[in-house]
């Protein structure tokens, strides 16, 4: 096999029924963006978008904007949104506050309706805000609820009667494993578990069905590769099946059955609306809607097949290209196991990271030695691939990476 030229890259480029979607991003010159599964890029649409928002909405309309510019309305219809993204049904998403906070509102709520068991069960490559809520709920009930987490391979055996609630995130944030959501989800309710995944580098970026894997609560953020920009709000999916007797602990008055009557007691709304909690951030929203209304100019299965041949390119550049540097491949060789990003072991990872930013290069690293690349098939070309990894070779090849200013931790990486 001959080795894969530049005019190779851009001979698959003419050819990608997708590229379209890359005008609909406002993109830097002379930077690649290898980080989209961490932040997303700049819808142009979000411009325009957050300009009527604020002017228009907010600036002319005032408070009469909750009702005739929709705000009100926007949790549930955004949710609407992302749901075909994660095989949900409609009214069964809704957008609001943080992924920490819908995590803290689904476990509480598995709590609930597992009340005569005690422990949350999860495993140690979990992302940590994951295992922190955890931990926090345990340190609140003063360990009534235990917190139990275990190695991926002893996952299946700690499937225990005394197991309440079970708290995965379906792509490994570190090596983009892609865990068998159904097959995991099935074990759990075979021992009276109920589930709660973590959706954030997996929502717009790789085919989930929750419906068909009968997932009982579900979480995800909105500035990954939704495109809703830093800190958008997130989602929380709850089960039609469950939503009459899931309570939300954070029983806040958007979440009220009639929250503009003002009683003094809670009632809950009898659908996914009893998981607000707050007034909307309409800011955020309108951002977050921006960058979901691009998934309607495409598929998550046109997307998915995109990001796959990205990511084959990479893995085969890297072994061209770089193979006498000492990259080790940190995440699944087998594509169907493998998100929406592709990692590499090194031992010099936070030094290369520096080097290659300065460059030009946008990507990522995660203690203790893992470079991550994003693969965002909505506006990464076949070329931008072939140019990072000879930016690598480059730098690997000149150890400009050897410099001490490269060596000192970044605090945000």
């Amino acid at each position: 096999m001959s080795n894969i030229s530049l005019q190779d890259c851009q001979q698959l480029d003419q050819q990608d029924a997708l590229s379209f979607l890359r005008e609909e991003f406002q993109l830097p010159k002379e930077v690649i963006n290898m980080d989209g599964n961490s932040l997303g890029a700049l819808p142009k649409s979000t411009l325009q978008k957050m300009k009527v928002t604020l002017e228009e909405e907010w600036g002319n309309g005032l408070i009469r904007s909750w009702s005739e510019a929709g705000w009100f309305d926007a949790p549930q219809r955004i949710g609407n949104k992302i749901a075909p993204l994660i095989g949900a049904n409609k009214e069964e998403v809704l957008v609001a506050d943080t992924t920490s906070i819908n995590l803290f509102k689904a476990l509480t709520a598995a709590l609930q309706m597992n009340p005569t068991r005690t422990v949350l069960l999860s495993e140690t490559d979990n992302f940590p805000t994951d295992l922190y809520l955890m931990q926090g709920i345990s340190a609140f009930t003063q360990n009534r609820i235990q917190t139990k987490i275990v190695s991926q391979e002893n996952l299946l055996d700690a499937l225990q009667e005394e197991v309440g609630v079970l708290l995965l995130t379906q792509v490994n944030y570190k090596t983009a494993h892609i865990k068998e959501i159904e097959s995991i989800t099935k074990a759990a309710h075979e021992k009276g578990i109920l589930t709660v995944w973590d959706l954030s580098h997996s929502v717009g970026s790789i085919e989930v069905d929750l419906e068909a894997a009968q997932v009982d609560f579900a979480v995800g953020c909105g500035y990954k590769f939704l495109n809703g920009g830093p800190g958008a709000p997130a989602f929380i999916y709850v089960a039609k099946r469950h939503q009459s007797a899931a309570k939300n602990v954070l029983s806040g008055w958007m979440g009220h059955q009639d929250p503009f009557a003002f009683t003094t007691q809670y009632v809950p709304a009898d659908s996914i609306e009893r998981f607000r909690c707050g007034t909307p951030v309409i800011l955020g929203m309108a951002a977050l809607e921006a960058g979901v209304d691009i998934f309607q100019k495409t598929s998550i299965q046109q997307l998915r097949q995109k990001a796959i041949q990205l990511s084959e390119l990479f893995i085969q550049l890297m072994e061209q290209e770089c193979s006498e540097y000492g990259f080790q491949l940190a995440s699944p060789r087998n594509a169907q196991q493998r998100g929406g990003h592709v990692s590499y072991h090194h031992t010099e990872g936070h030094a290369i990271y520096q080097a290659i930013k300065r460059r030009g290069i946008i990507s990522d690293f995660r203690t203790p030695d893992i470079l991550r690349f994003g693969i965002t098939p909505l506006y990464l070309r076949y070329q931008d691939i072939f140019q990072v990894v000879r930016m690598l070779r480059e730098v690997m090849s000149s150890k400009a990476w050897d410099k001490e200013e490269y060596k000192v931790r970044e605090l945000i990486t």
